[in-house]
């Protein structure tokens, strides 16, 4: 069975190991804080990201399952680097377009929808129940959380998070490193940098 090094061990990586086994994947957690962490439920943590890039051509696969956007990006960067090979997960019950395109590094999780022509970056969480309409475009390490959705033409800048059962406007811009808060209803555009929480959503 093909091996993947799974570097976070977390809640998000108890979802994103359980996907992996899904399509065929043995998962093997590292995490910066081993060797006090040695084991994740019963997963085995055998390292930390520097033993990883130690151990790269033992997997056939590598991934990482840490929440925070940029470090989460930044992490995979450092991987892809050094020669990482990166898989796209998806969940059996999600839909996801023949006509999408998804970077290396994204999971897209338990009955999300990912509609015709978006377009989603590298390392990129479509969470639970998630909705991503046609056309929109994702850039790399966003998270789109649990029960929220795009409408069509919807663009994120990179390292955004659009928060749990929030929703955003066709056509809407968010820019980079922006928050939305949960519940959210986004209805005009959010420049980079922003956190922007309500109904409708107001920049704080």
């Amino acid at each position: 069975m093909r091996q993947l090094a799974v570097l976070g061990a977390s809640g998000h990586g108890k979802v994103v190991a359980e996907i992996a086994e899904i399509d065929g994947w043995e998962v093997v957690f590292f995490d910066d804080a081993y060797p006090a962490l040695d084991h994740l439920e019963h997963w085995p943590v055998v390292g930390n990201t520097e033993i990883l890039l130690t151990m790269l051509s033992s997997f056939a696969g590598c991934f990482v399952s840490i929440g925070n956007n940029k470090i989460r990006l930044d992490k995979q960067t450092v991987l892809a680097a050094h020669g990482a090979v990166f898989p796209v997960l998806i969940h059996p019950s999600a839909v996801v377009s023949k006509y999408a395109q998804l970077d290396i590094g994204t999971v897209v999780m338990a009955g999300a929808v990912i509609n015709s022509f978006a377009q989603i970056g590298k390392a990129c969480i479509i969470n639970t129940a998630s909705t991503v309409d046609h056309d929109c475009t994702l850039g790399d390490g966003v998270h789109i959380s649990p029960g929220a959705g795009l409408a069509g033409q919807v663009s994120v800048g990179s390292r955004s998070w659009v928060g749990i059962g929030s929703s955003v406007k066709e056509l809407i811009r968010i820019g980079c490193d922006v928050t939305i808060g949960a519940g959210a209803a986004v209805i005009s555009d959010i420049p980079d940098g922003n956190i922007a929480v309500g109904v409708p959503a107001k920049i704080l």
